[in-house]
């Protein structure tokens, strides 16, 4: 079973409880380099939620557990 944490792009723009119900918590938006954003969970270093490897490269710094990636129409203001 593979539980490492994974980055999902996201089909349209999530509200806030689909956003909280992807990270499994409060919600954290990272905006990224290229201009897409990253929505992560705000506790997941509290929580010891495992390292995400793709998000982390992403972002240029640590990120635990599930990330939401939202890219053109679909980020938030």
């Amino acid at each position: 079973m593979n539980t490492e944490p994974k980055v999902t792009r996201a089909k349209k723009k999530p509200t806030l409880a689909e956003a909280q119900a992807a990270v499994g918590g409060y919600v954290q938006l990272v905006e990224l380099y290229d201009g897409s954003q990253l929505i992560v969970n705000e506790e997941g270093l509290l929580h010891n939620l495992p390292l995400n490897f793709e998000a982390s490269e992403m972002a240029g710094q640590v990120i635990v557990g599930e990330a939401l990636l939202l890219t053109g129409k679909h980020r938030w203001s």
